[in-house]
């Protein structure tokens, strides 16, 4: 990871869960984290504690709704004129509502296409871009992807997100031969885990506590700090290798 000391990262999504834990340890490793969500408040908290840690890199929040262009489009700009550009974009923002195929609400499919498919897109192509302007051509992009995005599960209630994780994946393998065609060493990875500890299962049953627990109490489930280590993981990677996709699950997981 020497090579990324003083380098800038963006991770979406840092606010808590796996985007924190990557900040945190992106962060440790020196790098510049530019970390975005919704929620200002904590990202602040976030940049406190990595402050408070004695770590070489720095923790720059910044608030940003990721189902909005224009707020992408600003951000880069802010980056930009900051930071001078991003070299390491990680997409890990990304929701699910519990919406079937048969019944479900189009405003939670369209959300959950605004941020895991489209933001992902806006916030690629803006890395790419601020990494060919500078001509970086070592650059990394890696989607936070899902089993889901694998293996379609007997749950309707994920069966969008489930979709918007597919496109995820082809959304990496196309990244990867645009970027060949382009002629440039840039990376493209997706890390898929399967159930992960983290506030995701809350939110998407926000109404129903009990199963949200539920989820979770079955199996010991990956941690956010795997997933931290996973991207480590693919950015030590030699400038000759690159990885398509990790795929993670817990080790008592069955699907």
């Amino acid at each position: 990871m020497d090579r990324w000391r003083g380098r800038v990262a963006l991770v979406t999504g840092a606010s808590v869960g796996i985007g924190a834990a990557i900040a945190k340890e992106l962060v440790r490793q020196g790098m510049t984290v530019v970390g975005c969500a919704r929620d200002l408040e904590k990202l602040q908290n976030l940049a406190a504690e990595c402050k408070s840690a004695g770590h070489s890199g720095v923790f720059v929040p910044f608030k940003c709704d990721l189902s909005k262009e224009e707020e992408i489009l600003s951000m880069f700009s802010a980056i930009k004129a900051q930071h001078k550009g991003v070299d390491v974009c990680i997409n890990n923002a990304g929701l699910g509502h519990p919406e079937p195929l048969l019944h479900g609400k189009t405003s939670g499919w369209k959300n959950m296409l605004d941020v895991n498919v489209l933001g992902l897109s806006i916030c690629t192509r803006e890395a790419y871009q601020s990494m060919k302007e500078r001509n970086i051509d070592d650059g990394h992009i890696i989607h936070i992807n899902s089993m889901s995005g694998h293996r379609v599960v007997r749950h309707p209630d994920a069966h969008f997100y489930s979709a918007t994780k597919y496109a995820v994946t082809a959304l990496t393998e196309g990244l990867r031969q645009e970027l060949r065609e382009a002629k440039t060493h840039i990376k493209a990875t997706c890390i898929s885990p399967g159930v992960v500890e983290t506030e995701f299962f809350q939110r998407f049953y926000s109404d129903n506590p009990e199963k949200a627990a539920a989820t979770l109490s079955n199996l010991k489930a990956l941690q956010a700090v795997d997933l931290a280590n996973a991207v480590t993981y693919v950015l030590s990677a030699p400038s000759h290798v690159q990885i398509g996709d990790v795929q993670m699950r817990s080790t008592e997981q069955v699907s």
